[in-house]
């Protein structure tokens, strides 16, 4: 896997110490709140238990699993719901917690989705962010780093299934995707 990859964008190190950093503003903004992370799957699992882990205040969790991808470097622009959240959240001060933020159109898509439950808030952490790709009018409220608009992989994210496990962040090759 390692030859795969042009060049690392983000050592473990910085990603411990981004999330790390993110833990803390949350846990400082979210004390005396009803505090619900939500990890939308797959890409953000990896993120999602080292942040959970670095908030210090209590919370619930839930995980929502979404596709606009596929197999492909770009997205369809169509959002499947393909696991929805097992609870009711009305009430709750809901975090999005996400792996990159690149279009938008998904979390637009969620947000205006979850909106609807009726929770007492709704925000978004993203561990990274793409705003060159940006195509709707969305936004991190937490972010760990902008990254440049290059197909990246490691810590969660993949191609086409692979390179989730990588501790890092790196380019993936062109001749890989």
């Amino acid at each position: 896997m390692n030859n795969d990859i042009k060049k690392v964008l983000i050592s473990e190190d910085e990603i411990k110490e981004m999330v790390s950093s993110m833990g803390k503003q949350i846990s400082e903004d979210y004390k005396d709140k009803n505090l619900l992370m939500v990890s939308v799957l797959k890409g953000s699992v990896v993120f999602m238990s080292d942040l959970m882990r670095s908030v210090t205040i209590p919370c619930e969790i839930d995980f929502m699993a979404v596709s606009s991808y596929g197999n492909k470097t770009e997205s369809s622009g169509t959002v499947r719901i393909l696991k929805d959240l097992d609870r009711d959240i009305n009430g709750y001060d809901v975090l999005l917690v996400e792996d990159i933020l690149d279009s938008g159109k998904t979390l637009n898509y969620l947000m205006d989705m979850l909106y609807a439950r009726n929770p007492a808030s709704i925000r978004i952490c993203t561990l990274f962010d793409k705003p060159e790709r940006r195509e709707v009018d969305i936004f991190a409220d937490y972010k760990g780093s902008s990254v440049p608009d290059e197909f990246i992989v490691g810590y969660g994210l993949d191609f086409a299934e692979k390179y989730r496990n990588l501790p890092y962040v790196g380019v993936l090759k062109d001749d890989k995707h």
